[in-house]
């Protein structure tokens, strides 16, 4: 079931949280929806889960609107909310009973369900404890069955593996690879090694605006004009080194690999390369120049120069 975003914008008092977008995302796609706090996300999730009512603009979902379908177009999302509410005195068991009726699941087929939600999430060994007595990991397991639960053709997750530990993430991750091949699924998260292992295409939005949309290897290719390089330099003051570095014409910024050490690593001024002037600094100074490697644009660099302003 298809996502068309039209035009949305929505406003609270003076304040405009989203912007002005548009965007679609296909059967088939997981889109990885980034951005920094206060950007936009969760507002737009919330808005396209009908959780919370649309400003201008409109939301396609199928091909019917929010606006004049709300409730039926509900049946067919699941939705992870960033802050997970959870019963918190009821089972495990009962509270995934309780989300598959108000989902409007045949009474014949909820148990067959709960049995299936609490496979594929991990939660055997817990579905007989309540809620409250959970880690927050398992809590967040518990939000991903419960957005599962009446298998819907839509996921919207927000932060889906916030508290769980390296092995369930990964579970996590190839579970939502999975559900992808099949359904509609936007997640949130600001884990970015996440976004690349999981998502097909990525949204970045920074106040309120997308400023990227595309594949990980579209936006490099889209960066590969801000030359990004690892540089070693010995016998000098790694201070002196990146105040020097830091006042050459193409050097767009510059910083340690680690602190007070004598790797640094910079990035050049769009269209620009600082090879040359790194050597040509390093002989002036009679520094030893014992590394200069150019580096790959990595989308945490992408997310950081799309969002700077």
């Amino acid at each position: 079931m298809n996502i068309q975003i039209e035009n949305l914008t929505k406003t609270y008092g003076p304040q405009t949280a989203v912007n002005n977008i548009s965007f679609d995302v296909k059967t088939g796609e997981v889109l990885g929806f980034l951005g920094p706090n206060g950007a936009g996300k969760s507002t737009t999730m919330k808005m396209i889960t009908g959780y919370i009512g649309i400003g201008k603009g409109d939301i396609r979902i199928g091909g019917k609107s929010v606006r004049e379908t709300s409730d039926d177009i509900k049946q067919h999302i699941g939705y992870l909310p960033e802050n997970n509410p959870l019963y918190l005195d009821m089972p495990v068991i009962d509270y995934l009973e309780f989300c598959a009726a108000i989902q409007g699941l045949d009474k014949t087929q909820i148990k067959k369900r709960i049995k299936k939600m609490i496979g594929i999430c991990g939660l055997n060994r817990e579905k007989h404890k309540k809620i409250g007595e959970l880690s927050k990991g398992y809590r967040q397991r518990v939000g991903l069955a419960q957005a599962m639960i009446h298998d819907p053709e839509i996921l919207i997750l927000d932060e889906p593996t916030t508290g769980l530990d390296p092995n369930q993430i990964i579970e996590i991750r190839k579970l939502i690879r999975d559900l992808g091949k099949e359904k509609t699924v936007i997640l949130s998260t600001h884990i970015l090694p996440e976004v690349e292992a999981t998502c097909d295409r990525i949204l970045i939005i920074n106040k309120g605006t997308i400023v990227a949309d595309g594949t990980a290897d579209t936006l490099r290719k889209q960066a590969q004009g801000n030359e990004i390089l690892r540089v070693r330099i010995e016998d000098a003051d790694p201070n002196i080194v990146i105040q020097s570095i830091n006042e050459l014409p193409t050097v767009r910024e510059v910083d340690f690999v680690k602190k007070d050490t004598n790797l640094f690593e910079l990035q050049s001024v769009s269209e620009q390369s600082s090879r040359r002037s790194i050597f040509d600094l390093c002989v002036q100074k009679k520094w030893v120049l014992t590394e200069l490697t150019p580096l790959e644009t990595k989308l945490e660099d992408i997310f950081r120069n799309v969002t700077m302003n």
